[in-house]
C-alpha cells in the first residue's frame, strides 16, 4: 500500500484500488474501485479492519473483477446509474449481445461475467455519505458512456477519483474504449469535455485508475483535452465544437426565449421569467455528440452540463419547471436528473404523463427505462400560469398519440412548440419541392392516425403564431404560405393512404390494429396471474360481433380467456382476460386472438411475460 493522501491508500491490482479510512470510524474504510480484490489481503497493514462500501466509476472488468469479495466481506457495491445494468443484470447483456455481424465496438463486452448485488447508484452532482466519508460524484464520460469519478475533501485538499478518464497528462489509458460505433467520435468527444469539466472542479490531486497520481490536474486535463479534441476532429470531416457548445450552447432567439443547441439530437428551449427562474420546454439528451451503438440503459447519457452556461450567461438562478411535448426519451431523458439534482418540477400533459408513469403499460417506441411521474399534471387542452406567462396546452396527435403543442407570448410575439411533428428545415416558403423542404413525421407504431396531420394543420392556423419552435430545428417564422403548405400536405398524406389501404372494406387504421393490449410488459411469479386489457376495434362500417380470445404459452392455465363483444360500426369497447403463468422464463408471449364476424383476423396482438419462480 502506497499512503497517496491523508488516509488514502492505493493498491496496485488490475487497477489502481483506492482505500479511504472512514472519517468517522478509523477502523473501517471505503474502496474507490475493487479490481481483483487484493485490498482485502492488506487491510490490517494500515489498521483498517473492513471496507464497508465500494464504489465504482466505471463497468470495465479491470475495475470490479472482485467484486464477489468484496459481497462476501459484507461491501455495499455502488455503481454509476447509467450501467447500473452492467452490474446488477449483467446476464442480460451476454445473453443479447449481437455476435454475429456485429459493428458495435463499445466494450460493454469488458464487463463481469455474472452479476453481483448492488446496494444503490451513486448520485451524479450530489455529495454522499458513505461509510462515514463525504464523496462527491461528477459524470466523466468517454472512456465508457456512464464514467463518473469521485471527489473528497481531505487535509485541506481536493482529490479526484477519476477512474480512466485520464491516465497521466495529455494521455488516457485507452483509445479503444472510446470507439463506441464503427466510424463515429463519440468518446472522444465526450471526453475532452469531460475532462473540461473536472478541470473545473479544480481537484488538487488526479488519482486515476491506471497511472500515477497527477498534482498539476488543471494542467494535466487541459492537455489532455486539447490533444483528444485534435483527435476527435480528425476522425471526422465536421469541425469538433464541443468545447464551445460547453462555453455558450443557447442562442437568442428572443431576449426571454432561449434554444438550446448542446444536443443535435433533439432541441429543447429555455423560457425565462423576470423573476430569474427558468422553465425549460423538453430535455433530453443535453450536450450531446451521438449515441453509442444499442439501446439498453449504458448506451445513453443524460447530464446537465448547459446548466452552468445559462446561470453565468442568463443569470438564472433556479430552474423551476420542466415541461415535455410527448415523451420520446430525446426529449425527456434528462428530467429525472433535473428533477433529483435542481429541485425542478415536472409538469406533463395527462396524456403524456399517462405514458412516462407507467412505460411498461404500452407498446410505444421511444420510452425511458424508468417511470417519470408528473409533479402536476396539466391539461390536455387548455392553460396554466408560469409567473407572468400564460400558456396554452394543445392536442397534437401525428408524430405520436401522446403529444401536445404549447402556444405563448414572449417578447410581443406568438410562439407554438410543436415538439416533432415535422422534420427537416424546410424552404423559408415551405414550397413543395425546395431544398430541405419540411416533412410530416409520422411514425406508425408512434400510434399516427388519419386526419392528425389536417387537425395540426388547422391548429396552428388558428393559433396564428410568429414562431413555430420545432423539436429538432431552427424556429421557423411562420407565413400564410407554410400554413397552406402544412394543410396541403396533410390532406395529401390521408389521401395517400386511403389510396394504398383497403380502409373503405376493413378499416383497422393507418397502423393496422384492431386490438390493442395493456399492460404491454409485465413481471410475475409463477403460479401468479396476469390481467390483461384489450381495447378492441370494429373495423367495419356495420355492427359486429367480436371475438377475443387469449393464446397463452404452452402449459400456462387460461383462467378467463375468451369475450364476445357487439359493437357498431368503427366503434371500441375494453375487454379483460386472465391467465395464469406456469413456466418461468424472459419475454415470454402471451397474444390475444380476433375474429370480427366471419373475418378472422388471428392473433393480433400480445404482451412479453417475465415469470420468475419464488421471490425476485
Amino acid at each position: 500500500m502506497i499512503e497517496v493522501a491523508e488516509g488514502v491508500y492505493r493498491i496496485p491490482d488490475t487497477c489502481h484500488v483506492y482505500l479511504i479510512r472512514s472519517e468517522t470510524d478509523p477502523t473501517s474504510g471505503i474502496c474507490i474501485d475493487f479490481g481483483a480484490g487484493e485490498v482485502l489481503d492488506h487491510l490490517a497493514e494500515v489498521g483498517i479492519e473492513r471496507v464497508t462500501d465500494v464504489l465504482m466509476t466505471h463497468h470495465h472488468r479491470d475495475q470490479g473483477q472482485g467484486l464477489p469479495r468484496a459481497v462476501a466481506h459484507g461491501a455495499r457495491i455502488h455503481v454509476p446509474p447509467v450501467e447500473v445494468e452492467l452490474f446488477a443484470a449483467v446476464e442480460e447483456m451476454w445473453q443479447t449481445r449481437q455476435l454475429d455481424n456485429d459493428d458495435n465496438l463499445r466494450q460493454d463486452w469488458f464487463s463481469l461475467t455474472s452479476s453481483v448485488p448492488v446496494a444503490g447508484t451513486v448520485p451524479e452532482y450530489r455529495t454522499a455519505d458513505f461509510g462515514g466519508t463525504a464523496i462527491t460524484t461528477i459524470p466523466t464520460p468517454g472512456h465508457t458512456v456512464g464514467s463518473v469519478a469521485y471527489l473528497l475533501e481531505r487535509g485541506g485538499r481536493r482529490l479526484a477519483f477519476s477512474g480512466d478518464l485520464i491516465h497521466s497528462p495529455g494521455k488516457v489509458w485507452s483509445l479503444a474504449a472510446t470507439q463506441w460505433t464503427y466510424t463515429g467520435r463519440e468518446g472522444p468527444s465526450y471526453l475532452a469535455v469531460s475532462a473540461v469539466l473536472l478541470a473545473r472542479r479544480e481537484p488538487d490531486l488526479l488519482l486515476p485508475s491506471h497511472g500515477d497520481p497527477m498534482d498539476d490536474p488543471r494542467a494535466a486535463l487541459g492537455l489532455l483535452a486539447e490533444r483528444i479534441s485534435e483527435y476527435a476532429e480528425s476522425r471526422s470531416e465536421h469541425a469538433f465544437d464541443g468545447l464551445s457548445k460547453l462555453d455558450d450552447p443557447f442562442v437568442v432567439v428572443t431576449p426571454h426565449l432561449l434554444l438550446n443547441t448542446s444536443s443535435w439530437m433533439s432541441a429543447s428551449y429555455v423560457l425565462l421569467s423576470e423573476t430569474g427562474e427558468a422553465l425549460l420546454i423538453d430535455y433530453g439528451y443535453d450536450m450531446f455528440f451521438g449515441s453509442a451503438w444499442g439501446n439498453d440503459r449504458s448506451s445513453r447519457r443524460p447530464w446537465l452540463e448547459s446548466l452552468p452556461a445559462l446561470r453565468r450567461r442568463h443569470g438564472v438562478r433556479r430552474v423551476s419547471v420542466a415541461i415535455p411535448t410527448h415523451y420520446h426519451d430525446d426529449h425527456v431523458a434528462g428530467m429525472p436528473l433535473l428533477r433529483d439534482v435542481e429541485g425542478t418540477e415536472l409538469w406533463i400533459p395527462g396524456a403524456v404523463a399517462e405514458v412516462l408513469a407507467d412505460p411498461w403499460a404500452h407498446d410505444l417506441p421511444c420510452q425511458w427505462y424508468d417511470p417519470i411521474p408528473a409533479d402536476r399534471v396539466l391539461p390536455d387542452d387548455g392553460t396554466f400560469e408560469w409567473n407572468e406567462y400564460t400558456i396554452g396546452v394543445h392536442p397534437q396527435p401525428g408524430h405520436t398519440m401522446y403529444a401536445v403543442a404549447y402556444s405563448l407570448s414572449v417578447d410581443g410575439i406568438d410562439v407554438v412548440f410543436t415538439g416533432d411533428q415535422q422534420e427537416g428545415m424546410g424552404g423559408p416558403d415551405g414550397a413543395r419541392g425546395s431544398h430541405g423542404r419540411d416533412v410530416l413525421n409520422y411514425q406508425y407504431r408512434n400510434r399516427f392516425r388519419l386526419g392528425d396531420y389536417v387537425a395540426s394543420a388547422q391548429l396552428y392556423r388558428r393559433l396564428a403564431p410568429g414562431l413555430l419552435a420545432s423539436g429538432h430545428w431552427q424556429p421557423r417564422t411562420v407565413t400564410a404560405a407554410y400554413l397552406d403548405y402544412l394543410a396541403d400536405e396533410g390532406q395529401a398524406l390521408d389521401a395517400r393512404h386511403r389510396e394504398l389501404l383497403p380502409l373503405d372494406d376493413l378499416d383497422l387504421g393507418a397502423d393496422g390494429a384492431a386490438v390493442r393490449l395493456s399492460p404491454y410488459r409485465a413481471a410475475i411469479e409463477v403460479g401468479e396471474e396476469l390481467t390483461i386489457t384489450a381495447r378492441v376495434r370494429n373495423p367495419f362500417s356495420d355492427w359486429a360481433a367480436v371475438l377475443v380470445r387469449v393464446v397463452p404459452p404452452r402449459g400456462w392455465h387460461v383462467v378467463d380467456g375468451e369475450r364476445k363483444l357487439e359493437l357498431d360500426g368503427h366503434t371500441e369497447a375494453e375487454t379483460v382476460l386472465t391467465v395464469r403463468a406456469s413456466t418461468a422464463g424472459r419475454r415470454q408471449p402471451v397474444a390475444v386472438d380476433v375474429t370480427v364476424g366471419e373475418v378472422k383476423l388471428g392473433q393480433q396482438a400480445h404482451v412479453v411475460v417475465d415469470v420468475w419462480k419464488g421471490q425476485q
